[in-house]
C-alpha cells in the first residue's frame, strides 16, 4: 500500500492544473472616436512615454523640487505601501497553488478507566510521531485556486499601476504649483516697480499742483492709480503665499539648499509632445491599465465562483515514524504513513454558491462600466489640453504683441507729455493698458507651461508601454 501510495503521488499532482472554469478575457472596445475632435497644430515629434520628467521639465529648482517631492509626499508613500500589500497578498495567492511541507513531531497520551478495559485495571497508553506530510491541499482539477491567483495577480498590477499614475500626478501637480508660484513672483516684480512708478507720478502731480501747474482731478486720478497698485500688491502677496504653502504640501519636506530657478519665458519645458491616434494614446496611461487590471481580477473571480459548485478535492499525506516510548521513535519497524484524499461536493448551502458567482459577475460589469469610463475621461482629458495648448501658443504670440504696442504707446504718450501735448490723464491711461498686457502676459506663459506638464501626465508620460510584471520571489519653494 505505502509503495502504491508513492507511486501515485506525483500522478495526482500533474493534475493540479486541471480544468479550468476561467471565462475567456477580451479587452472591452474603447467607447471613444477614433480620432481627436481636431488635429494637434504644432509638429510633434517627441513621443511622451519614455521621456523622462527631467528631460521634460529641465528648470534645476523644480527638479529639486520634484525630487523631494517623489521622497517626502505622504499620499505617495501610502501608494507605494499599497503596491507591496497586494504583492503579499499576490504572493500568499500564489503559494496556494503548491503544497506545503511541515515537519511534525507530537506526543499523545490517554488513560482508560479500569470498567472500559475489561481487566479491572486503568490502562495509560502513550504515542510519539515524527513525520513530514502535506495537510490539506487542494488538487486544482476546476481551476478554483488558480483563478483566485490570478486575480489575486492583477489586483497586485493593478496598484502598481495607480502607484505610477499617482507619481505622474504628483510630478505634474509639483510643476503646476511651481509654475503658478514663478508668475505670482514676476506678476509681483512688475506690480512693485509698478508701484514706485506712480508713487513718483504723484509726488510730481503734487508738487505741480502746489505751483497751480495741475488741478486736483489730476492728483486724485494719480493718487487712485497709485493705491489700485498698492491694493493689487496686497493681493499678489497673499495668492503667493498661498501658492508657496501649496507647493510645500505637495513636496512634503523642503529641501535645506534649492538651486536658482529659471524664469517663465526660459523654462525649456518640452512643447511638442507627440500625440498618436486616441486607441493608442490613451492606453499608454497607467490609470487606464489600472482599470483593465481591476478588469481582469473581477474576470477572474468569475472563475473561481464558478468552481465552488464543483466537487473539492483535498489531500493530506504523512511519512515518518512512531513509537509507543520515546526511546523507540526511530528503531527498525517503527515507519508508518497516513494517506486521508478528502472529496467535498456541495449540496444545499442555501444559495451562497449562487449567490457568490451572481456576485463575482456584477463586480465584472462594473469593472467594464469603469473601464469604459476611464478611457472616456482620458480621452477627453488629452482633447482639452490639445486643444489649450495650441490655442494658448496663439495667444501668447498675440499678448507679447500686444504688450510690445502697449509699451511703446506708453513711451510715446509720456514723451507728448513732458513736451506738453498730452495730458497726464492720457499718460495713466497707457500706464494702466501696459501694466495689463505685462500681467496678461505672463499669465498666458504660466497657462501654457501647466497645460504641456498636464499634457505629459494626460498622455502617460514617463512610463514604460509594458505593465510590471511581479516578482518570481520575493528655502522658499
Amino acid at each position: 500500500m505505502r509503495k502504491f501510495v508513492l507511486a501515485a503521488l506525483p500522478a495526482a499532482l500533474l493534475l493540479i492544473s486541471g480544468c479550468s472554469m476561467l471565462p475567456g478575457y477580451e479587452r472591452p472596445a474603447a467607447p471613444v472616436p477614433a480620432q481627436w475632435p481636431q488635429p494637434a497644430a504644432t509638429a510633434a515629434q517627441t513621443p511622451a512615454v519614455g521621456l523622462s520628467w527631467q528631460q521634460m521639465l529641465p528648470d534645476p529648482r523644480l527638479q529639486a523640487l520634484i525630487e523631494a517631492a517623489l521622497a517626502n509626499n505622504r499620499d505617495l508613500r501610502m501608494s507605494i505601501a499599497r503596491v507591496e500589500e497586494a504583492r503579499a497578498l499576490y504572493g500568499i495567492s500564489r503559494a496556494d497553488r503548491l503544497p506545503t511541507l511541515n515537519l511534525n513531531a507530537g506526543e499523545s497520551a490517554a488513560r482508560v478507566p479500569a470498567d472500559l478495559t475489561g481487566t479491572s485495571q486503568s490502562r495509560t497508553s502513550r504515542r510519539y510521531d515524527v513525520a513530514l506530510g502535506i495537510t490539506a491541499f487542494e488538487l486544482d482539477f476546476w481551476g478554483r485556486v488558480k483563478s483566485l491567483n490570478e486575480a489575486a495577480r492583477a489586483s497586485y498590477l493593478a496598484s502598481e499601476e495607480a502607484r505610477n499614475a499617482f507619481r505622474i500626478g504628483l510630478i505634474a501637480d509639483v510643476a503646476g504649483a511651481y509654475f503658478t508660484a514663478r508668475e505670482l513672483d514676476e506678476r509681483l516684480a512688475l506690480t512693485r516697480a509698478t508701484l514706485e512708478n506712480r508713487k513718483g507720478m504723484r509726488f510730481l502731480v503734487e508738487k505741480r499742483r502746489d505751483v497751480g501747474l495741475a488741478g486736483d482731478l489730476d492728483y486724485l486720478a494719480a493718487n487712485g492709480a497709485y493705491e489700485a497698485a498698492r491694493a493689487d500688491l496686497a493681493n499678489l502677496e497673499r495668492s503667493r503665499a498661498q501658492a508657496g504653502n501649496a507647493l510645500a504640501l505637495l513636496v512634503g519636506s523642503q529641501p535645506d539648499t534649492l538651486p536658482a530657478g529659471r524664469s517663465l519665458s526660459d523654462q525649456g519645458v518640452v512643447g511638442d509632445l507627440a500625440v498618436t491616434v486616441p486607441s493608442e494614446a490613451l492606453l499608454a496611461r497607467p490609470d487606464v491599465r489600472a482599470a483593465e487590471q481591476r478588469l481582469i481580477a473581477a474576470n477572474a473571480n468569475i472563475g473561481a465562483a464558478r468552481a465552488a459548485f464543483l466537487p473539492r478535492i483535498g489531500l493530506s499525506l504523512a511519512l515518518g515514524s512512531a513509537s509507543g516510548s520515546l526511546s523507540g521513535l526511530f528503531d527498525s519497524g517503527s515507519g508508518a504513513w497516513t494517506f486521508a484524499p478528502s472529496l467535498v461536493q456541495p449540496l444545499f448551502d442555501s444559495g451562497r454558491n449562487k449567490a457568490g458567482l451572481s456576485l463575482a459577475e456584477a463586480r465584472k460589469v462594473i469593472a467594464v462600466a469603469d473601464y469604459e469610463k476611464t478611457i472616456q475621461q482620458a480621452f477627453r482629458e488629452v482633447a482639452d489640453l490639445l486643444a489649450a495648448r495650441d490655442r494658448l501658443a496663439e495667444q501668447i504670440k498675440a499678448q507679447e504683441a500686444t504688450e510690445k504696442a502697449q509699451t511703446d504707446r506708453l513711451a510715446l504718450v509720456e514723451a507728448r507729455q513732458k513736451a506738453g501735448a498730452s495730458s497726464y490723464l492720457e499718460v495713466l491711461d497707457a500706464q494702466r493698458d501696459a501694466y495689463t498686457a505685462q500681467q496678461g502676459t505672463v499669465q498666458a506663459r504660466t497657462a501654457l507651461l501647466v497645460t504641456n506638464a498636464q499634457l505629459y501626465k494626460a498622455l502617460g508620460g514617463g512610463q514604460d508601454t509594458a505593465a510590471p510584471e511581479p516578482a518570481a520571489t520575493t528655502a522658499k519653494p
